[in-house]
């Protein structure tokens, strides 16, 4: 089974046009991932390449359009060069002998400002040799003569990488110990894909098993009975969201329960700023406007979590007329007239994305939360719900 896009270290490779990222690109894949051509401006949409790159493991390589791309498009692309800065958990920044100019160093001055380790590579350093001064991270290298490149740009590329893809995050399989059980509440609803599980509840079940734990998968109708057949009460329950009010009544106060969107509220982001930001609900007045951000696109059901369960819940428990408004993909609207960011569970998107756009926020004193935590905090069981992260 491949690793999932959003489970990859993204790295974006950006650059003026004919400095050779491309290039580069294809000579670490060892594939003509990407078009090369002495014409300026060859790449003009974003090229994604997923492989395994070790020892690095499974990542996800994001070759961008040139940064002074002069064509008719240039502006469509740089805009969406600039807005894949976002998903990189890593970037990659080359140039050639005539060094970097105000285009990189405006790039540079974003990764600092995101907290985005970053890597420069002198590119063509066999046709002149250049030394740059101030950064630190430099590898000077020629794609066409540098037959260690490869390796030269792993060993660069593992000094930088985020502790959080050195220690691979577990969802929940570090709650618990080892042989214990763990009972996963899965609803067949409407959002249920035919067939099959949703992507967060196959990925806690492959996480638990890694983990020497046993799994058990039940309906939210079959709960009940799943916890009179166990001889030993389980080491903790998850349920989906929406279960969530179901399931708390159903589970005693003694075993520990949260929800697969209060999991990837930790794997995907920041438990701790997501709690804090559900916090503001109970300052919401009648007329403030709330986002809630969905990572991907799909078809809304009458009963979807998003555009009508997490609303009809903000507005029972604030007892406010609120301006709810939805946005959906990578890219990052204008944040600055809202009161309130809910963001969706993350399953479909990297952990970077979503701590980029939690940093975005923080910047602007906007509270974010997401989801799970929405939901609990709504049916008064917040407390309860996270209580598990505390041990």
């Amino acid at each position: 089974m491949k690793a999932l896009k959003s489970m990859r270290l993204h790295i974006g490779i950006f650059g003026k046009t004919n400095v050779g990222k491309s290039s580069l690109l294809n000579k670490i894949s060892n594939q003509s991932v990407s078009i090369v051509s002495d014409v300026a401006g060859t790449t003009t949409d974003v090229v994604e390449k997923s492989m395994e790159l070790l020892p690095v493991g499974p990542v996800t390589f994001l070759d961008t359009a040139g940064l002074d791309d002069k064509t008719d498009l240039a502006e469509k692309r740089i805009e969406k060069t600039m807005k894949i800065v976002n998903r990189c958990d890593v970037a990659v920044v080359v140039c050639d002998y005539n060094g970097i100019d105000d285009y990189e160093k405006n790039l540079i001055e974003k990764f600092e400002e995101l907290k985005i380790p970053y890597l420069i590579v002198v590119n063509k350093s066999d046709v002149k040799e250049i030394k740059l001064s101030g950064y630190e991270n430099i590898l000077y290298t020629s794609t066409v003569s540098d037959k260690d490149i490869v390796f030269k740009f792993k060993e660069a590329l593992v000094r930088l990488l985020p502790d959080d893809f050195i220690n691979t995050p577990k969802i929940a399989g570090d709650l618990v110990p080892e042989k214990s059980t763990v009972i996963l509440v899965v609803p067949i609803d409407k959002e249920a894909p035919k067939g099959r599980l949703i992507l967060p509840q196959v990925q806690a079940i492959r996480d638990l098993l890694d983990s020497n734990c046993m799994p058990y998968v039940v309906k939210e109708t079959e709960l009940k009975d799943a916890l009179d057949n166990l001889k030993t009460p389980p080491a903790l329950v998850i349920t989906d969201s929406q279960a969530f009010k179901k399931v708390a009544e159903i589970v005693p106060e003694n075993i520990p329960l949260t929800s697969f969107s209060i999991l990837f509220a930790r794997l995907k982001g920041d438990l701790k700023e997501f709690v804090n930001g559900a916090e503001a609900i109970a300052n919401l007045n009648d007329g403030d406007r709330v986002l809630i951000l969905e990572s991907c696109s799909h078809h809304a059901i009458d009963d979807d979590i998003g555009r009508v369960k997490i609303p009809n819940l903000l507005r029972q428990k604030t007892g406010k007329d609120l301006k709810i408004e939805h946005y959906s993909g990578h890219d990052f609207p204008d944040i600055t007239p809202y009161k309130l960011i809910i963001h969706c569970g993350a399953c479909m998107t990297n952990r970077r994305e979503v701590l980029s756009r939690i940093l975005i926020a923080n910047n602007k004193n906007i509270p974010i939360t997401n989801y799970g935590i929405v939901i609990s905090y709504c049916l008064g069981i917040l407390p309860r719900a996270i209580k598990v992260f505390s041990k």
